[in-house]
């Protein structure tokens, strides 16, 4: 057995005992210990020559220590050559990398042709060569002081499904915890989800629940899917943006945590494993049901997390927070956060973006460009290159918002299908313009007449009122109702022209003046 079983100080005893001439049974009893263990460390002492000698001088501590350990080298069975030792080089340049034994068994077994051996094998290699290399300075865990007021961590954890009386099934359920620093006092609420607005929601709660705002907040970087948006590469603008006002508007510093380093922010780890032990387990949360289940804790906080002895401060969470935390915090806000979403997505070919599967326009010359879309509850904002192009109202499933003027000038118009829209264009351009239309549409058989009348009516917007009215009444008299009709009529000038029987009044001018008089009634008089 190694030294650590029996204390230094027993076998000092053990030497006076054996001085003093008691018999091995009576000292094996005196010392509460087997007498095959008092044999195995007689006989070590003995071989060091410690048991005999004088009573006033008993062997100091380090000398008894280094006389067992080296009793045991002499009697300790030496290892068998491990399989893995062909491989040590690579095994220990992988452990320097911070390989696991089960990434290093993988990998020598694809890359090594001639290994053989069992992934227990290169377990018990690895942890005899970390016990060679002995602690290294990045093992050694640093406690780090918080001051008062200074930082919190966060974490999201896991507790099974809940029923949701909503959705009237099971859900798969989280619970946000948010730990201060220095009093370890925490909140504690319930999702359903870890998206964005929930994240960010958690947070407001939070600093509700505590009356302030710390200075720097610590999230976990890679363990729950809202942080893994939020810092990871692939994701990092989308809800750092989001995480970003909200740290600015209640005036906090964000720090996360590097990779797989949970210790790096222990206190609220400690503090997600309390809340599952001492309030999930003894009670059935799926029976509770979710909203019953979140009343309860936000009274369990109240009355058994904020009151218990803390282990480590040696003082009640809420009682530390009081007295010294509190008047530390940032004030709050007078208005709370407004919630909002950042998310990146591209113009498609219709001049609208996808945002929560609705449609909303941005001007047309950004098809095909990334955008970023700001979404509060109730609008919502497109960004290119850090300015606004669009504000839209924030509209329910199934609806598209379309700006006419991010459409090109002359088919924003098409996109309307409705009769009555073209009606009333064709009545702004006047009287006549309507009739044609209305004529249009009255000779519809099994043909739609709708990109006609779209056709005569976006051309005709083009043209003075006067023109436009005069070919259309035109066009009518000859009962002429097609596009290539009206675009002829104006193309010829034969607008100008008057129609059989009537007289031309454009312009004023007609055809027989009220007040005009012959060239011959002007000059006879003079003759």
């Amino acid at each position: 057995m190694a030294a650590k079983t029996v204390e230094m100080h027993r076998l000092q005893e053990l030497v006076r005992l054996h001085r003093i001439g008691k018999p091995v049974r009576e000292i094996a009893r005196l010392l509460k210990i087997g007498r095959s263990t008092e044999m195995k460390y007689r006989k070590a002492l003995e071989a060091a020559d410690l048991l005999a000698g004088d009573l006033a001088t008993l062997p100091e501590l380090h000398v008894l220590k280094a006389a067992v350990i080296d009793g045991q080298e002499k009697t300790r069975p030496k290892h068998e050559t491990s399989t893995v030792e062909p491989w040590r080089a690579e095994v220990e340049t992988m452990l320097g990398r911070k390989a696991t034994p089960k990434a290093i068994y993988d990998c020598l077994r694809v890359q090594e042709t001639q290994f053989d051996c069992s992934l227990s094998a290169v377990k018990r290699f690895c942890a005899r060569q970390r016990k060679a290399a002995g602690i290294q300075p990045e093992d050694v865990a640093i406690p780090v002081e918080t001051m008062p007021g200074k930082v919190a961590q966060v974490d999201f954890g896991s507790i099974g499904r809940i029923y949701d009386l909503m959705s009237g099934k099971q859900r798969k359920a989280h619970i946000f915890v948010m730990t201060l620093g220095f009093s370890r006092r925490m909140f504690a609420c319930l999702t359903f989800d870890q998206k964005v607005e929930t994240w960010l929601m958690c947070h407001i709660l939070a600093f509700e629940h505590f009356g302030g705002v710390v200075e720097v907040v610590v999230p976990d970087n890679l363990k729950s899917a809202v942080i893994r948006c939020a810092f990871a590469v692939d994701g990092e603008a989308a809800l750092n943006r989001s995480y970003r006002e909200l740290a600015r508007y209640y005036g906090f510093i964000v720090d996360p945590t590097p990779p797989r380093s949970p210790e790096k922010k222990g206190k609220v780890e400690s503090n997600v494993k309390y809340v599952k032990n001492n309030f999930c387990k003894p009670r059935d949360l799926n029976e509770l049901g979710f909203h019953r289940a979140g009343e309860e804790l936000k009274v369990w906080l109240e009355e058994v997390s904020d009151k218990r002895v803390h282990g480590t401060t040696r003082q009640r969470p809420i009682d530390r927070f009081q007295k010294e935390e509190f008047s530390m915090l940032l004030p709050m806000p007078q208005k709370r956060f407004e919630l909002v979403t950042w998310k990146d997505a591209k113009v498609h070919r219709d001049s609208h973006i996808v945002f929560e599967k609705k449609l909303y326009s941005v001007p047309y010359k950004l098809i095909g460009e990334k955008v970023w879309v700001r979404a509060t509850p109730v609008t919502v904002e497109i960004h290119f290159e850090e300015e606004r192009v669009a504000t839209h109202r924030r509209r329910a499933p199934g609806h598209r918002s379309t700006v006419e003027e991010h459409l090109p000038e002359h088919r924003a118009p098409w996109r309307h299908q409705c009769h009555d829209h073209w009606k009333k264009k064709a009545a702004i351009i006047g009287k006549d313009t309507a009739l044609l239309v209305s004529a249009i549409f009255d000779s519809e058989d099994s043909h739609s007449k709708l990109r006609v009348v779209q056709s005569v009516v976006s051309h005709l917007i083009g043209f003075p009122e006067d023109r436009a009215n005069s070919a259309a009444r035109r066009a009518l008299h000859f009962g002429n109702l097609t596009y290539q009709g009206i675009k002829d009529i104006l193309r010829k000038g034969l607008d100008y022209e008057p129609l059989p029987g009537t007289q031309n009044d454009r312009n004023g001018v007609l055809d027989a003046p009220e007040y005009s008089r012959s060239f011959d009634d002007i000059v006879a008089p003079n003759l």
